[in-house]
């Protein structure tokens, strides 16, 4: 259980650090962050009106884009506020409750984004592979079905980790060289056994990524055999290209995932884990509705078409 803290308030504090060893960077890291969580809003919540406007992208495809979105724009939401205010203030307090409280939403939008990239790999390998039978395999009764699935894993998911901290003891305030409520501020924090909450995290986060990224890699490898067997070089290339942005995006986000798994546990790469875990916290969410504009028309078209709307109601 959470145990208060033996100061006035009765509550236990978590200090985050953030980045408040660079003091003169603390302005241009605002400026920074602040643009690319706008860019974040516009993007993902410009995807959705993009692809609830547009007939042409009433798609499986971008059916699960929009929730990929959804839950990238949630995320964002969660972090990047608290992120920002902490640039700005001296107190970079945030009580545990509301630590748990962050980390409890985040761990669900991070587990259900990391099942939706698996199911949008299986939507390209249906698509690709057996084509005769997508618009059965993938109908609108089972697409939501697999959207279901992924919110409900990520929810699970978030409960379980959220009760293996809820068991923690945490006796005063500790000071965390972190800007996010990360599972490690928690152990970090703690001055009771941590030895079950390791235990699950070890095996929720292994299962998760692995079990995500093998139906990946598996997608992709009969997506990848299945080009090469076709003839026309032309069909090759529409093929290849309908997977190029969910490639681009899958290997952006578990490469850094990847990354941050190999980091050493050592005093000197704490700077190289706040890096990677603002990439991977606050980039890859603004990247994702880019990566996949990018390379489609008929989203490049509706968004510019939406923009001049708002742009001429404004003026």
């Amino acid at each position: 259980m959470v145990s208060p803290d033996k100061n006035q308030s009765g509550v236990v504090m978590i200090i985050l650090l953030g980045f408040s060893d660079y003091p003169d960077l603390q302005m241009p890291l605002f400026l920074l962050f602040l643009t690319i969580y706008t860019v974040t809003v516009v993007g993902n919540m410009g995807m959705l009106v993009v692809i609830k406007i547009n007939p042409k992208l009433h798609t499986p495809m971008y059916f699960f884009l929009k929730h990929l979105s959804l839950v990238d724009f949630c995320y964002s939401t969660l972090v990047i506020p608290k992120l920002l205010e902490n640039l700005v203030v001296e107190d970079r307090s945030i009580s545990i409750k509301d630590c748990i409280t962050q980390f409890s939403f985040g761990v669900t939008c991070v587990i259900t984004e990391m099942v939706m990239l698996a199911v949008m790999a299986y939507d390209r390998f249906v698509a690709i592979c057996y084509p005769l039978l997508y618009t059965v395999s993938m109908s609108p009764k089972h697409c939501a079905l697999l959207v279901t699935v992924a919110y409900s894993w990520g929810i699970i998911s978030s409960i379980v980790l959220t009760y293996s901290i809820l068991v923690l003891k945490f006796c005063e305030t500790q000071i965390i060289n972190n800007f996010v409520c990360e599972y490690s501020v928690f152990l970090s924090a703690s001055c009771s056994d941590k030895h079950f909450s390791e235990t699950m995290l070890f095996i929720f986060a292994n299962f998760n990524v692995f079990c995500t990224l093998i139906i990946i890699l598996i997608s992709y490898v009969f997506v990848f055999v299945t080009i090469l067997k076709m003839h026309s070089a032309s069909g090759r290339y529409k093929a290849f290209s309908t997977c190029a942005s969910h490639l681009t995006a899958v290997t952006i986000f578990y490469g850094t995932i990847l990354f941050l798994y190999c980091i050493p546990n050592s005093k000197n790469s704490w700077l190289v884990v706040k890096v990677g875990s603002v990439f991977y916290i606050v980039v890859i969410p603004m990247l994702n509705p880019l990566i996949y504009s990018l390379r489609n028309n008929d989203v490049k078209k509706t968004f510019k078409k939406l923009m001049n709307i708002k742009i001429r109601s404004f003026i």
